[in-house]
């Protein structure tokens, strides 16, 4: 379920005239019995709701006093989120003849037309004070405290998001609370104000509207309303003057293109977004290309596999997000791994729609094409899934036919959704050949009639830090290692990284390193593979040379790698031939 949980508000939402009706019970109780979530926010006192709420219990927390006190029903704990009223400032309205006033565990409440002069009182007493308002009702509150920093505090102990929260409610205190929510209804008795900003206004007043609340969430968990939800969508770019997104809830995607053509930058955007908007989320990342992301927590390295309960621990506080670093585990070891984690990851999306998005970097490593998962391990609808590969040939099948989005980077990218469709087994578009340029994203529905869709991709605001101990020692796979071949391709001698690189040119034979470097295939590699300017430029250089000595070559080009990288202290290989 996307929406674990409802937040009401009592007066004038699930109560009327105070009371709540025998159907409104019986509709929050079918909302519990689908195994949501109710949490009452009031701005009511808790003894005067418990006198008139029999059925509190229903609720796993109340948040009263208008977000300034916390109640578990199940424990009677009762918790201030905030200083007791100033005893100055009572004995200030006592003495300016303020009546009907009501004192809180927080709360200080009256009504109008008294607000002057409870303005004058905390001006003069020099209070960090604020006054909300309710239909009539005249609420004083320290500063900051509200119905959604109350609700917010009940959440932290559910473990929940506000993502995952529906809110409802009728009045002008009720505006923080439905802003916090992804999903904001309104009674059809509420102020205009709060019908106007709110995502659906029930045909029916009080209790019985929030019974036709509860019985849309019943039926399809509210997806009949997901257009209404843009503010929440996760902005990619332009399409001419048309700004486009994607829905932060539901698709499958798949972000393919060649090497270096701006995938990792396209993800780093998404995840910016996530981060910006409070969507939780989990990245495997086999290459360790975003171990030093600032909005996340990194597991694993290039010299120890991830622990996978520890990030698993750290995924159960919504405000955290994980990046599983792979690249201290094997290539075969990998899908392993990821399946040991999936299913954990998906039952706590099941208990609490956390975390939002899996984002799975060189997915082909996690789910390759020759390995079949074990039945039902990857749900048929894989949603809030974004994954990235440079081959979708190599990627699992399975997976391919559960893509409903594709985002397509680089040159020739007709032909990359032209493989992506052979391999999974369906229709390819008719579109001419798009040019993409570098920061333009094709977009693509497969199953819609809808053609590709050239986008401009925005940039991302954070420049993404290259993780140089991934190049240094970690394990890049084979196709993007080099290979010591030689002129007659008689050697097949695998770098699979920048320490392995210099520890085997120091022992191949003469021969076999001018052929690479008259080839210009060091260069190219630094291009292609390690995707470093300034190692691709000093390595032209030496490759332009008509007369280099091979251990002068091999000087240079290692000085030029350690200007740039901290290498491990490497034991240089015998030189072939040498006794």
């Amino acid at each position: 379920m996307r929406y674990q949980a409802l937040a009401t508000d009592y007066d004038g939402t699930i109560a009327h005239n105070g009371i709540v009706s025998e159907s409104t019970v019986a509709a929050l109780s079918n909302l519990l019995a689908t195994g949501r979530r109710l949490i009452l926010v009031t701005g009511r006192e808790l003894p005067e709701l418990l006198a008139i709420f029999p059925e509190v219990d229903l609720c796993e927390w109340v948040v009263a006093e208008n977000g300034g006190l916390l109640y578990h029903p199940a424990t009677k704990e009762e918790r201030p989120l905030a200083e007791a009223p100033s005893p100055a400032f009572l004995e200030m309205l006592q003495a300016r003849e303020v009546e009907r006033v009501s004192v809180g565990r927080v709360i200080v409440a009256t009504w109008e037309p008294y607000e002057n002069i409870v303005l004058e009182s905390i001006r003069d007493l020099g209070l960090e004070s604020q006054v909300i308002f309710n239909k009539g009702a005249v609420m004083i509150l320290p500063a900051g405290v509200n119905k959604a920093s109350g609700l917010t505090a009940a959440l932290k102990e559910m473990g929940l998001s506000p993502h995952n929260v529906v809110g409802v409610g009728d009045a002008e205190n009720d505006h923080a609370m439905l802003k916090l929510c992804e999903f904001s209804a309104a009674v059809s008795n509420a102020l205009p104000a709060v019908k106007e900003t709110a995502d659906f206004v029930t045909p029916s007043d009080h209790g019985d509207g929030v019974a036709q609340l509860i019985a849309a969430m019943v039926e399809d968990d509210l997806a009949k309303f997901d257009e209404r939800l843009a503010r929440h969508h996760l902005v990619l770019g332009k399409a001419g003057d048309d700004e486009i997104a994607i829905p932060s809830h539901g698709p499958c995607i798949l972000i393919c293109g060649p090497s270096a053509s701006g995938k990792s930058t396209l993800v780093t955007r998404i995840v910016e977004t996530l981060e910006e908007q409070h969507y939780q989320f989990c990245l495997f990342d086999p290459e360790g290309d975003y171990e030093n992301f600032a909005g996340a927590v990194a597991f694993g390295s290039p010299d120890a596999p991830p622990a996978a309960d520890e990030a698993l621990q750290l995924l159960s506080n919504p405000d955290a997000n994980a990046i599983v670093n792979l690249t201290g585990l094997k290539i075969p070891d990998r899908p392993p791994m990821f399946l040991s984690m999936l299913g954990p990851l998906l039952q706590m999306r099941t208990r609490t729609g956390r975390p939002h998005w899996l984002i799975l970097d060189e997915a082909h490593h996690l789910l390759p094409a020759d390995w079949r998962p074990p039945d039902g391990v990857v749900p048929e609808e894989f949603q809030n899934v974004i994954m990235i590969t440079v081959h979708p040939e190599l990627l699992a099948p399975e997976m391919l036919q559960r893509v409903d989005m594709l985002l397509v980077v680089g040159e020739n990218a007709e032909e990359m959704i032209a493989t992506y469709c052979e391999t999974a087994g369906i229709d390819a578009p008719d579109f001419a050949p798009p040019h993409l340029q570098q920061g333009e994203v094709l977009l693509w529905k497969p199953g819609t009639q809808e053609p590709p869709l050239k986008i401009a991709a925005y940039p991302c605001k954070t420049e993404r830090r290259r993780h140089r101990r991934k190049y240094a020692e970690g394990e890049l796979p084979p196709d993007r290692s080099f290979f010591f071949r030689g002129p007659d391709a008689k050697l097949n001698l695998r770098a699979q990284n920048l320490m392995m690189f210099l520890q085997v040119a120091d022992g191949v034979d003469d021969d076999t390193w001018e052929f690479h470097r008259q080839q210009g295939d060091y260069s190219k590699w630094f291009e292609t593979c390690v995707k470093d300017e300034g190692l691709t430029v000093a390595a032209k250089q030496i490759e332009s040379l008509d007369a280099l000595d091979p251990h002068e070559g091999r000087e240079m080009l290692r000085a030029a790698i350690e200007r740039e990288y901290i290498l491990a202290p490497t034991s240089k290989m015998p030189v072939a031939g040498a006794s």
